[in-house]
């Protein structure tokens, strides 16, 4: 019988409308939902593939456990009595700490991975927390931190009316976009150009974007925070800097001009390999937009100065006037937000409350390097003990971290390790055992992370499209399991971990004085919480409790899940509007222009003025059909122009003797790997790009067609040392590398 049925995509950040068709239990095809108040139909080919990835023949569709060495499909049972088995025993013997906890990026993407991790590290007590934002995204966190008090608070372009876009490694018509939810990123770029607004676009590779773009700008990679910089000096310089209305909100414009004042265009030039002419236009430009925002991403992120590149976006967006204002870049308000407290000073944000055990470390948002992970397990040396047990949720670290052949080989050191993960892959080979999630067509899906990040508020939900196939086991209980199998509770009904949350959140909820249900029962609340499920009921409780929400009755026009659930194509709740103060919670309570962190990286950042690296460096790149290591198993996105080649200048081709297809060795740090060239000018000299997300060549995997064509993994080249001081985010961008034709 078919049928057709509503799902948001969960393979990239954006969060396009589908309507699936369906044959019995099968997807057979994905269009784009037209009426999706969000996306209007856009659709991009990881959602049209979406039946290909839900029904891949190799996503595992029963729990593993290993015994005598060997993995063996198990019941649930079997599988979550070897957890509690496995996992208990380290934590009571060695302490918190010797449980890590790894969380991938597709837990970002789920209803599961957004509602439960949470709740399992408060459970754990461990600071061993490693995650894939210190390979991404991590420098804008703690910059958002720095300068607003909240590492979530991080604005966005508003791309639908800003006049001046200013993106600095990025590349959204490959990515869809990054740190800033928009489908149709293309179409929004295309529409700016249309309405007479201005492109540029700042990248080593002459992207599909950068070719989109008005003006490109082919800078040295790991040079932008000087660019920026530079450009900050000029607005000073020229008495082009005007905060307009955020003037009463900012403190540290004086402080800040002292700080950049050795920055000029004319010092950074040869750095960053740019006229000293051109930078000081752009600068001009990006002061005299009646509108205007600055962007930058993943490129700007994964090098060395990360965080005082995203910390000089929102610096030229605040000199110009253009944060917080239509048309420039501002804070979304997601309908699951906590519920909006009134104005002023906050706690603030702190860097280093924790070190890692063995380089020291210092923590940022609660998180440690992935890079260290490594050595945090493999090494006894240290204060207290190394890591001997691992909880793994929808990561693959062995390829997406630095030095991936150390990590194989010590996580089957580990006394115990387990994965929450569909495949059987790199990283999930090692685990004693392994809890497969079902595909996305049989789970819910609401957009907790990305509703935060998105260029217009809006709120959608779906509901499982397939139901659940049997022996399957939804990923919230899996999660729920997991949590309690971990925690000493093994064997309680999964539901408690629901109900403990929803009883915790209201009883804080009647306390607070600025909560819309303050002073009111909180049985009585949780008895009119509706849902069919746990989390379904969790998400009827923020809903009602965040700041579009009835308030449980207190305003009675204001969102519920039952509301959500009577508009299947979602509700648009408006563009962005300024918020400030509100937002901030530094602990003056005001934007924090020259946090003392950033003011002690300076130094570095003016070192960088004299340094020129010798030879080659490598850059990254990303591919519209891929999203990391798990889409390569997917025939539909892969081939064709997605290949794992390495991008070579024609000018450094010629130098070195290399021919278009010819297998070229890489040497870099950490190792060195052979990938065949293809010679295109899309890279300029002294540059080459690979790809991330390769190397499916390790035995022991179930990843038929990824490794038919396993390419290599680019991460293997480095040693795990290249970090960005402040974040702890590992340089993946800009690193040298040494070229020969292989034989």
């Amino acid at each position: 019988m078919s049928r057709t049925a509503l799902r948001i995509c969960p393979l990239c950040e954006a969060t396009c409308g589908l309507t699936l068709s369906i044959e019995g239990t099968r997807v057979t095809g994905a269009r784009g939902d037209r009426e999706d108040v969000f996306s209007k139909g856009f659709i991009c080919p990881k959602g049209a593939s979406f039946g290909a990835v839900d029904g891949d023949p190799d996503r595992l569709r029963a729990p593993l456990v290993r015994e005598d060495g060997v993995l063996r499909e198990a019941t649930w049972e079997e599988a979550f009595d070897a957890v509690a088995a496995g996992l208990r025993p380290v934590a009571e013997r060695h302490g918190p700490n010797a449980v890590g906890v790894v969380l991938g990026n597709p837990t970002v993407h789920t209803v599961a991975g957004a509602l439960y991790p949470p709740v399992l590290l408060g459970a754990l007590r461990t600071r061993s927390l490693f995650t894939a934002s210190t390979v991404d995204q991590m420098p804008k966190h703690v910059s958002s931190g720095l300068l607003f008090g909240d590492a979530g608070a991080i604005p966005v372009p508003d791309l639908d009316h800003t006049d001046h876009l200013l993106l600095i490694g990025a590349n959204p018509l490959e990515s869809n976009g990054s740190l800033c939810t928009a489908p149709d990123f293309p179409g929004k770029l295309k529409g700016l150009k249309a309405r007479g607004g201005r492109l540029t676009v700042v990248d080593p590779r002459r992207t599909r974007t950068a070719r989109l773009a008005d003006r490109h700008l082919q800078i040295r990679p790991g040079t932008d925070a000087l660019l920026l910089a530079a450009m900050a000096t000029v607005l000073f310089e020229e008495d082009l800097a005007d905060l307009k209305d955020l003037a009463p909100y900012v403190q540290g414009v004086d402080e800040l001009r002292s700080a950049l004042r050795d920055f000029t265009p004319e010092s950074v030039a040869a750095a960053c390999d740019l006229d000293a002419g051109d930078i000081r236009t752009l600068a001009r430009e990006l002061a005299c937009a009646p509108t205007a925002a600055v962007y930058a991403r993943i490129g700007s992120c994964t090098v060395p100065h990360g965080t005082l590149a995203s910390w000089l976006v929102d610096v030229l967006n605040i000199l110009t006037g253009n944060l917080d204002r239509p048309g420039g870049a501002l804070f979304p308000q997601a309908a699951t937000d906590r519920t909006p407290r009134p104005a002023g000073p906050g706690r603030g944000f702190a860097l280093g409350r924790w070190r890692s055990r063995v380089s020291g470390h210092p923590e940022a948002k609660g998180e440690l390097p992935l890079s260290a992970l490594a050595e945090e397990i493999d090494t006894a040396t240290g204060e207290g003990e190394p890591v001997r047990a691992l909880i793994v949720v929808a990561a693959n670290p062995v390829l997406s971290a630095p030095d991936g052949d150390r990590l194989d080989k010590a996580l089957d050191s580990l006394d115990f390790m387990v994965s929450v993960d569909p495949y059987l892959n790199e990283t999930s080979r090692h685990a004693h055992v392994v809890l497969p999630p079902p595909p996305p067509s049989q789970s819910p899906h609401h957009d907790f992370a990305f509703n935060a990040l998105a260029v217009r508020n809006q709120v959608r939900y779906s509901r499982p499209a397939v139901p659940l196939e049997p022996g399957r086991m939804a990923e919230t209980e899996i999660l729920a399991r997991l949590i309690l199998a971990a925690t000493g509770m093994h064997g309680t009904d999964p539901a408690a971990v629901d109900a403990m949350v929803v009883d915790q959140t209201l009883g804080k909820a009647v306390q607070e004085e600025h909560s819309p249900v303050h002073g009111r029962d909180p049985r009585d609340l949780a008895d009119r919480l509706t849902g069919d499920t746990g989390p379904e009921r969790r998400l009827d409780m923020m809903l009602r409790l965040g700041p579009y929400g009835d308030g449980f009755g207190a305003r009675p026009d204001g969102l519920t899940l039952a509301k959500l659930l009577a508009h299947p194509h979602g509700i648009d709740l408006g563009p962005l509007r300024p918020r400030l103060p509100q937002p901030l919670r530094t602990r003056s309570g005001r934007i924090e222009l020259l946090p003392d962190p950033i003011a002690g990286d300076l130094p570095r950042l003016r070192r960088a003025l004299d340094e020129r690296p010798d030879g080659i460096v490598l850059v990254g790149r990303r591919h519209l059909r891929s999203n990391n290591s798990w889409m390569h198993n997917v025939p539909a996105l892969t081939g064709g122009s997605n290949r794992c080649t390495l991008h070579i200048h024609p000018e450094d081709a010629g130098r070195l003797g290399v021919r278009d297809g010819q297998d070229v060795r890489i040497k870099g740090a950490g190792g060195e790997v052979v990938a065949p060239a293809e010679v295109t000018d899309g890279v300029r000299p002294g540059v080459v790009s690979l790809p991330h997300g390769w190397g499916h060549d390790r035995p022991g995997t179930r990843l038929g067609h990824a490794s038919v064509n396993p390419g290599v993994n680019v991460n293997q080249l480095l040693d795990g040392s290249l970090l960005d001081p402040l974040s702890g985010n590992a340089v993946l961008n800009g690193f040298p590398v040494a070229l020969s034709a292989s034989l």
